[in-house]
């Protein structure tokens, strides 16, 4: 049986060639993202692998013997789950490989708005002694966080908040009342959390059902001084919306680790306002979230290929 991967951005696939070739199954790695290069890859495959590759309807309507797909990551809007799924093929996800990382840039992100630090910085560089640049400053402990989203980084996000005496805030349909008290978060509604955070932060997927979930009619909503912080994926809040709430002074700044069109070019406007800090899609990383990453997808695969159901399926199946 054959395995194979349309793209990656690692170093090395050789953890992945290792526990594959090693069950006994081939793999072949391409750097493949256009539908016309990716039909003949995945074509014959039994498991295919992706990062960002666009794995579309069209793409999926030529894969001939496909058990699965699997993302390098958490989400999976790059894959038609639908398209997927009318074929009997799995979706798959790794949900837990980067959970401390991006919960820690998450509450990073916070802590460094909070105190207004990118500001500080730059007014101390050009010779602001004092703390003018950032009035007003709250202290933390007085403040309420906002968690639209409320899986695994956000409830380890929230436990690290808790830290800091942060009245804390959830809203998910999905999420159970009793995870949330047990955490300290109180589960509300998208209306209170709008209104009320004093740091919106998104942890939610990106589905039709939540892209531009935030967007100007909520920025409207939201207290002159809060700030906006995501880490999950860009389409969940409208951009332009944002720049512009940013611009206007709807909003006191944001923490962008995600963004609409990925990779954002620098002359992507969140790039270039002062009261935003932005990071290039990076909050998954640290050397340890890689390796287990990449040993996940590699394990999934054989699991799927040795004829039993995927550890984590998306897709419904």
């Amino acid at each position: 049986m054959k395995a194979v991967i349309t793209d990656y951005q690692y170093e090395s696939i050789e953890t992945e060639r290792s526990i594959i070739e090693g069950a006994g199954f081939t793999l072949k790695d391409y750097q493949a993202k256009e539908t016309k290069d990716l039909i003949p890859a995945v074509e014959d495959a039994q498991a295919v692998i992706t990062q960002y590759a666009d794995i579309n309807a069209e793409v999926i309507s030529h894969m001939k013997q496909a058990r699965m797909i699997i993302k390098y990551g958490i989400g999976v809007n790059n894959i038609d789950c639908e398209a997927a799924a009318k074929k009997g093929i799995y979706v798959c996800n790794v949900p837990d490989y980067g959970v401390e990382e991006v919960s820690d840039h998450a509450v990073a992100m916070i802590l460094a708005l909070g105190k207004k630090l990118p500001i500080l910085t730059e007014a101390f560089r050009n010779g602001d002694w004092g703390y003018g640049s950032v009035v007003p400053l709250y202290r933390l402990s007085e403040c309420t966080v906002g968690l639209v989203g409320f899986g695994r980084i956000p409830q380890m996000a929230a436990r690290k908040l808790k830290g800091f005496g942060m009245r804390i805030l959830a809203y998910d349909p999905y999420a159970s009342e009793q995870t949330a008290k047990e955490a300290g978060v109180v589960l509300t509604d998208m209306e209170q959390i709008i209104k009320e955070s004093d740091f919106l932060s998104v942890h939610c997927p990106l589905t039709k059902d939540t892209r531009h979930i935030i967007g100007r009619e909520e920025f409207r909503k939201m207290k002159s001084t809060a700030f906006v912080i995501n880490t999950a994926r860009g389409g969940i809040i409208d951009e332009a919306a944002l720049i512009e709430a940013l611009k206007e002074k709807e909003i006191a700044g944001a923490g962008i680790d995600v963004f609409e069109q990925e990779p954002a070019g620098p002359d992507n406007e969140l790039l270039h306002l002062p009261n935003v800090i932005a990071t290039p899609h990076s909050a998954w990383y640290s050397e340890v979230a890689i390796t287990t990453l990449q040993r996940k997808v590699a394990e999934e695969v054989v699991n799927v290929l040795q004829g039993n159901r995927p550890f984590h399926c998306v897709n419904g199946l």
